[in-house]
C-alpha cells in the first residue's frame, strides 16, 4: 500500500461521501487505503465495500481533537505515506502522483497541493510562521496579501494548512505526529515548525490542485473562536515557536 488516507468526520458524513466518490473517480491509478473516523455518532449513507479501495471505519466513544484523531489513525496506517484530508476537500483530478514527485525530489517532510476556493481563487494555505504582530495586523486588516506568490513553481513555505497534508510515514513517526495538546487549530503550524527544526522542508506543489469548501467555524462560533485563540496562545508560548523564530530571524 502506497498511501494511508485519514478522513475525520465531525457530523460531516455528506461531505465525506462526496470525497470518497472523488477518490473513486480520479485516483484509481493510485494504491491507497482510507481510514474513516466518526468523531460523532452518525449514519453512513454508503457501504464500505462499494469502493475499489479498502475503507476502514473507526467510531470514537467520545469526540477527540484533530491531533488525537489523526495520531490514532496513524497507528493503524500501513502505507508508506500518511495523508490527512479534511471532509470539505473536493478533487479535480488525482493529486497524488505530483505530490509524491515533490516529496521525492526534495528533502520535504510534508507536501501539500495548491488549495483553491469554490470560485477557483487560491486560498492562503501556504504561509509564513505567524507572530503576535502579524496576527494583529491581520485582525486590523493591515497589509493583507498572500505570503507567497502562486505560480507554476514549487513553493517552500514555512507551513501549510492541515486540510490536506501528505507525509512520508517515517517522517511523521520521527516528528512524533501531531501535538495532542492542541485540540483544534494550530496543529498544522506546530508540526510544520517541528519538521523545519528537524531539517525537513515543507513543500506546496501547484501541479496538484484541490478545492476547499471552507467552513470558517471560528468566524461564526464563539466556541470555535475560543479554541482558535487558545491554540494560538499555546503556540506563541511554546518552546517550538521560540526555537523556530530564532532560526528564521533576519
Amino acid at each position: 500500500m502506497d498511501i494511508s488516507i485519514s478522513v475525520i468526520s465531525h457530523g460531516q458524513i455528506a461531505w465525506v461521501a462526496e470525497l470518497l466518490q472523488d477518490l473513486e473517480k480520479h485516483c484509481s491509478d493510485s494504491r491507497f487505503e482510507l481510514i474513516l473516523t466518526l468523531n460523532l455518532d452518525e449514519t453512513i449513507p454508503f457501504a464500505l465495500d462499494q469502493f475499489s479501495y479498502p475503507v476502514t471505519l473507526l467510531r470514537n466513544a467520545h469526540p477527540m481533537g484533530f491531533a488525537a484523531n489523526q495520531n490514532q489513525v496513524f497507528r493503524r496506517a500501513v502505507g508508506r505515506y500518511f495523508c490527512v484530508i479534511n471532509p470539505d476537500i473536493r478533487l479535480l483530478n488525482n493529486p497524488f502522483p505530483n505530490l509524491l514527485a515533490c516529496l521525492k525530489e526534495s528533502s520535504a517532510g510534508v507536501a501539500a497541493p495548491l488549495v483553491v476556493g469554490e470560485a477557483g481563487e487560491p486560498e492562503d494555505s501556504a504561509r509564513r510562521f505567524p507572530s503576535p504582530l502579524s496576527i494583529l495586523r491581520k485582525a486590523c486588516r493591515i497589509g493583507l496579501r498572500p505570503d507567497y506568490v502562486i505560480g507554476d513553481a514549487v513553493i517552500y513555505p514555512d507551513w501549510v494548512g492541515g486540510m490536506f497534508m501528505l507525509f512520508p510515514l517515517c517522517v511523521f513517526a520521527q516528528v512524533g505526529g501531531f501535538d495532542e495538546h492542541y485540540f483544534l487549530y494550530y496543529e498544522d503550524v506546530d508540526i510544520c515548525a517541528r519538521l523545519r527544526l528537524l531539517g525537513h522542508e515543507v513543500v506546496v506543489c501547484p501541479q496538484a490542485k484541490v478545492v476547499h469548501h471552507a467552513q470558517r467555524h471560528s468566524h461564526r462560533s464563539f466556541r470555535y473562536l475560543l479554541w482558535h485563540l487558545r491554540s494560538m496562545l499555546r503556540f506563541f508560548l511554546s518552546p517550538v515557536y521560540w526555537r523556530v523564530r530564532t532560526r528564521h530571524a533576519p
